[in-house]
């Protein structure tokens, strides 16, 4: 049987002559079908993305630079992912057969991972629109720039949401996407607290009831507040017959000290590899036990059994077998399957979120209107300061509204 990597060698030898190495071996080795492909879910994206930003009044939204740069442009962000072992096999560092290994991995890791972070942020987008009635706004972020991304949200030691919506008369829902992640550290003692959520599990999405702006609580294992919903999303078509190894809870924690010579060493071993000296072996100062491999349904089903949220679905672009739909159910889990990019087929999602609303502390109204924004100010003392009933404000509104009509 011919291996994937004596089928793709031939592209080294085609490529290697050309100006551009790096991407006629992209065109060599993967064709341009999945490139078609990438470039259809981006424009669907895209186009929820607007609707979103129509019905929010957003002003943009933000994405992560990697996710940002397979948006502009799939090709180009693919062949970019090879420019250092393109360089290498050009000064002789590598040889053909690594080349074509590390660069044909390289190509489908990046391509997999951002089809699946644009199908799992298609489905949260397309979730908030369906979301959306009269009246509905966002609570936070409160500058309307949305960011579905979360470099440098925990620094300050704490996990934010990555969105708060207020629903009228439904209440208000709290969006957070992979977490929990790492947040800030200083020292050892610092760093074996936040080890912890260095390890933790990340599903897809989190949603609390009500406005949730921080979900860190060290008394808990995993060390964040329990929540409502968790939802994951499947883009693949036979993604439960996939496994992965899951490592985080059993890694041994690491040192301060450890975890910045580990950090010098790899800054040391880049400049070699620059230089084109010998590199130093890394030498693992920490044995670390292995990772379990678990298929992917058994994943989906240890997210429900460490987060115990009170409800967990799983939303698969593809229809998936009674089987497997029949064990995530004994586990609890509800299945939305054959979803495509239809957003109305995420109603049964909607309908699901709207359940665990909660109100919200504190009401925020806006208007553009100066003299409706006046009047709604003056309402507001007279019921703070006068004590008048809010029910017989209601009652006059209502007169005045069948009078007119």
């Amino acid at each position: 049987m011919t291996s994937v990597l004596e089928t793709v060698l031939p592209c080294i030898d085609k490529c290697i002559s050309e100006m551009d190495t790096a991407g006629c071996f992209v065109n060599c080795s993967i064709g341009e079908e999945p490139i078609l492909e990438a470039r259809e879910w981006i424009k669907v994206f895209k186009k929820e993305v607007e609707v979103l930003k129509k019905n929010y009044k957003l002003h943009t939204v933000l994405y992560s630079r990697e996710f940002g740069s397979f948006l502009r442009n799939p090709w180009l962000h693919l062949r970019k992912k090879l420019f250092i072992y393109t360089h290498d096999l050009r000064r002789g560092m590598i040889s053909r057969e690594d080349y074509a290994r590390k660069a044909l991995a390289a190509i489908r890791t990046s391509l997999r991972t951002n089809l699946r972070t644009l199908y799992q942020n298609w489905v949260f987008v397309a979730t908030i629109n369906l979301l959306h009635q009269p009246g509905s706004y966002i609570l936070y972020p409160e500058h309307r720039v949305f960011s579905l991304e979360r470099s440098g949200k925990q620094k300050l030691r704490w996990i934010p949401p990555n969105l708060v919506i207020d629903l009228p008369r439904i209440g208000s829902l709290s969006f957070y996407i992979e977490v929990p992640r790492p947040i800030a550290w200083e020292d050892t003692s610092d760093l074996k607290e936040s080890w912890r959520y260095y390890i933790a599990l990340r599903p897809d999405m989190m949603v609390y009831g009500g406005q949730v702006m921080d979900i860190v609580d060290p008394g808990q294992s995993p060390p964040i507040k329990k929540p409502d919903l968790i939802i994951e999303c499947k883009e693949l078509i036979d993604w439960y017959v996939r496994v992965r190894d899951v490592k985080g809870p059993l890694a041994k924690p690491l040192t301060a000290e450890e975890w910045r010579n580990r950090w010098i060493q790899g800054l040391w071993d880049g400049l070699a590899s620059v230089l084109g000296v010998t590199r130093r072996e890394a030498i693992e100062q920490v044995s670390e036990r292995r990772g379990v491999r678990l298929s992917e349904v058994k994943v989906v089903e240890l997210y429900r059994t460490v987060y115990n949220p009170k409800k967990m679905i799983l939303v698969s672009k593809y229809s998936i077998p009674d089987e497997v739909r029949r064990e995530l159910e004994q586990h609890d889990i509800e299945v939305i399957d054959n979803i495509g990019f239809n957003r109305e087929k995420l109603t049964p999602l909607a309908d699901v979120l709207k359940k665990y609303a909660k109100p919200p502390k504190e009401y925020v109204i806006k208007t553009s209107d100066p003299e409706l924004a006046h009047l709604l100010t003056e309402i507001k003392q007279l019921v703070e300061q006068e004590g008048i009933d809010t029910k017989r404000i209601e009652e006059l509104i209502m007169k005045n509204l069948v009078s007119i009509a």
